[in-house]
């Protein structure tokens, strides 16, 4: 657990053992986690008057953050990668022009909204469940602001069970899944926790938030990842099959007959040797170009998207993870 956590832990300890009220707890819980909503409302209605008074915009990626890291069963560095991600984006090696050529400087491409504040809300004493709760309003007063789509820096996987919850109730309908991971992340609760980045994608199939789910890129799956995988009737393409998949993999046409597309990038799905900043490295992955294959020729309406699990304290001296999760983060950007 990080020094900033565990100060968090240690705080509401202190106060348990002091018997400070639960109203009084309550009460300042209540007052914190409305302060967060406020500020991604109001963040969130700034920018989509901006974008509707400049006009000419149907979809705009907006930047949300969720530095969650907790929920990691080994490293909770993720929690420290959105600002990381952010200042890869704008970093002054490269030039602002996606390969797509969308200009990431026009506010009419990419918005951002800053970070949910997770750290202070632990602080806090918020639990899970109410913390997933914020996490999934946030992302919906995103949506209601025409034309923002948002576009979710992590943060673990935990966070994606949350986003798509709040995409598919806010759009009211399930939707198709694109995951790419070299895990499946499906376990029923991984070492007990419900909310495990390990067991996301069992709560959104248990939760009916998604019609198809395909899972490309995995490599690291036990017996009930692949038993889970059949319960949820999951679409699952591992590396060890991937020159005979990437065809149809590279001309994938999703959404069909519901809401929407959703994309949850972990940037793991990529070998090490593209991306060493990572939690859990696991050999044998897709290279970046694949993705990227994979992500240009998809043909989808994409709603929402998520880039989880870079870990910048795993990351290299010059920041190529960082590099790769912008990349990866510009890719997803449609308009």
């Amino acid at each position: 657990m990080s020094i900033i956590a565990k100060r968090g832990v240690h705080f509401m300890q202190k106060l348990n053992a002091a018997n400070v009220p639960a109203a009084l707890l309550e009460n300042g819980q209540r007052r914190v986690i409305d302060a967060s909503l406020t500020l991604i409302r109001e963040r969130a209605k700034l920018k989509g008057e901006l974008l509707r008074a400049l006009g000419g915009s149907v979809a705009s990626a907006s930047l949300l953050g969720v530095p969650l890291g907790h929920n990691s069963s080994f490293l909770q560095g993720p929690a420290f990668a959105p600002p990381r991600i952010r200042e890869a984006i704008w970093c002054g090696s490269t030039n602002s022009t996606t390969e797509e050529g969308k200009e990431l400087n026009d506010p009419r491409v990419l918005t951002d909204v800053g970070d949910v504040p997770i750290q202070e809300l632990r602080d806090c004493g918020v639990d899970d469940d109410k913390l997933m709760h914020i996490i999934s309003e946030s992302v919906k007063l995103v949506m209601e602001e025409y034309p923002l789509r948002p576009l979710v820096l992590g943060g673990d996987h935990s966070i994606s069970f949350p986003v798509v919850r709040a995409v598919s109730e806010k759009l009211g309908g399930p939707v198709d899944i694109l995951h790419l991971d070299a895990h499946p992340d499906i376990y029923h609760a991984f070492e007990g926790n419900k909310y495990s980045h390990a067991s996301s994608f069992a709560r959104i199939m248990e939760g009916g938030y998604a019609r198809r789910l395909l899972q490309v890129g995995i490599r690291s799956i036990n017996k009930e990842g692949r038993e889970q995988g059949q319960r949820f009737g999951v679409e699952q393409y591992e590396m060890r099959t991937f020159s005979r998949d990437r065809q149809m993999l590279e001309n994938l046409k999703l959404g069909e007959g519901v809401k929407g597309v959703y994309i949850s990038v972990d940037v793991d799905c990529l070998d090490p040797a593209f991306a060493p900043g990572v939690s859990h490295i696991e050999p044998g992955g897709l290279s970046f170009r694949d993705v990227l294959n994979i992500l240009h020729n998809l043909q989808a309406d994409v709603v929402a998207a998520d880039v989880v699990e870079f870990n910048p304290q795993r990351d290299t001296v010059d920041g190529m993870t960082a590099m790769v999760a912008a990349k990866l983060a510009d890719t997803l950007i449609t308009n």
